[in-house]
């Protein structure tokens, strides 16, 4: 049957484009942190909706299971086959063309394989701007970033990718194909289903295009790095710039020593931007469609003010497109030096952001409680609530024992998270990484409603297995 299926894709999108040698599929099968690994039937590689409608059909066909897949960027193994499923993988990079810009409109048509970074460009070429901006943008891409409800570091003013998605195109478990593509602000004509997909990391169908929500591009920006007395003195820069920039305020990242020094420590060029590195500091953007806005004017008076009252220790403002890369470079730096150093064990959590004090507290207390050697790299999108807190060691042996203890320090973190009434996952998805533990924070209910959800959309479970919802009988 397995050979049946080969050939059927094979004479579907021609031979090269259905990978089965070992040299071909290794990257297909390893997720970009190298934490999971698993094996697949084959790789196929369609080039048009209609050829991943077939390709889908066809798995449907023979009763094997599909895993989607866009850049392999993700951080949870939710793009990672599983070796036990016998799947297919069905990898969208061919499917990488600009279906349409209107800049009257406001809006883009992409195919899921486009990277961000292409993406950005398409919308820069009218003038307009796409605001989704991540680190790994170069290389993931939007039928990705939709499964995964991509955020990054304009959540605060642009919102995740549910806000920035107006309709989709989708291949369905079965193979048909739902052509959502609608871009209309309004459309209250029953449920909105694209929003069943944005999220779902491929366990209800394979997206394959997607209607995206441009703006105006800003023509001019203030960029600062801040450092501050402490956590809370985040939120009170960030509440007295929302009150004198309002929207505004595109950015504000927090970034705890530790992983500051991460990146001074493996990331060629890096220099600290303040005479000190200080326990804490913050990264943030406002900016302006109009070129003659005072923003960095208005930018060193609200800087200065907090300087009065103790919140702000040192400020270094950009003075040049350069330099703001340069701050940038720091923040978006972080997760590539945690690579290079080493596994680490990972939390991208949300809580309500004036909790974020608070939570950052008690997590490191009850953290170094049970593991009095651990090394706490905290930073994220303080703006929204989004932290990414992440627990390592700074040898390799006391690594190793660290990361013996991940399911137990990923308890005692998720449940402070709960404790103040927070998400486990914020932006990264549940993937494998998470699936089990997410039962212990959701109510009976929710998980019922979502695994109704799947059996009603994918009855037989074949859309990408043992991701997202733990096991359900089908």
């Amino acid at each position: 049957m397995t050979r049946d299926l080969v050939a059927a894709l094979r004479q579907s999108l021609g031979a090269p484009h259905v990978l089965t040698e070992a040299v071909a599929t290794e990257s297909f099968y390893e997720d970009w942190r190298g934490r999971y690994r698993g094996e697949a039937l084959a790789v196929a590689l369609p080039a048009s909706t209609d050829e991943v409608a077939q390709v889908v059909s066809l798995c449907a066909g023979h009763g094997v299971s599909v895993v989607p897949q866009g850049g392999n960027t993700g951080l949870c193994g939710g793009a990672t086959p599983r070796a036990e499923d016998g799947s297919v993988v069905v990898n969208l990079r061919r499917l990488n063309r600009v279906r349409r810009v209107d800049a009257l409109d406001h809006t883009l048509i992409a195919e899921a394989g486009c990277t961000l970074a292409q993406i950005q460009a398409a919308a820069e070429a009218v003038d307009c701007l796409f605001p989704l901006s991540l680190a790994s943008e170069g290389s993931c891409q939007i039928g990705g970033n939709v499964g995964t409800n991509a955020g990054g570091v304009h959540v605060l003013r642009y919102g995740t990718m549910r806000q920035l998605v107006m309709g989709l195109e989708v291949v369905l478990p079965d193979g048909r194909i739902w052509n959502g593509l609608r871009r209309l602000v309004k459309d209250n004509t029953g449920y909105d289903l694209k929003q069943l997909f944005i999220g779902a990391e491929g366990t209800l169908g394979v997206v394959t295009a997607a209607s995206l929500r441009l703006f105006p591009r800003p023509a001019k920006r203030a960029v600062a790095w801040v450092r501050i007395a402490d956590v809370g003195a985040a939120l009170r820069l960030l509440d007295a710039l929302r009150r004198r920039f309002g929207e505004r305020v595109s950015a504000f990242e927090l970034i705890g020593v530790e992983a500051l020094e991460v990146v001074l420590r493996h990331i060629p060029g890096a220099r600290c931007p303040t005479a000190e590195t200080g326990a804490w500091a913050v990264l943030l953007e406002v900016a302006d469609v109009d070129p003659d806005a005072p923003l960095t004017e208005m930018l060193e008076a609200v800087l200065m003010a907090q300087i009065e009252t103790g919140s702000v220790v040192d400020v270094v403002i950009a003075n040049s497109g350069a330099q703001e890369q340069t701050l940038w470079a720091l923040r978006e730096n972080i997760s590539e030096a945690q690579r290079i150093e080493g596994f680490s064990i990972k939390h991208d959590i949300s809580v309500p952001v004036s909790a974020i004090p608070a939570f950052v507290e008690a997590a490191g207390q009850a953290v170094l409680a049970a593991a009095p050697g651990a090394r706490i790299v905290v930073f994220g999108h303080v703006g929204d609530g989004n932290l990414h807190y992440n627990l390592s060691s700074r040898d390799a042996a006391g690594n190793r024992e660290l990361l013996e203890r991940t399911r137990e320090l990923n308890r005692i973190v998720h449940d402070v998270v709960d404790r103040f009434e927070g998400s486990i996952s914020a932006e990264h998805g549940l993937g494998q990484l998470k699936r089990d533990e997410i039962t212990r924070y959701k109510g009976a209910i929710e998980l019922e409603m979502m695994g109704r959800i799947k059996h009603a959309v994918d009855p037989r479970g074949l859309m990408n297995p043992g991701k997202v919802l733990p096991d359900f009988d089908v």
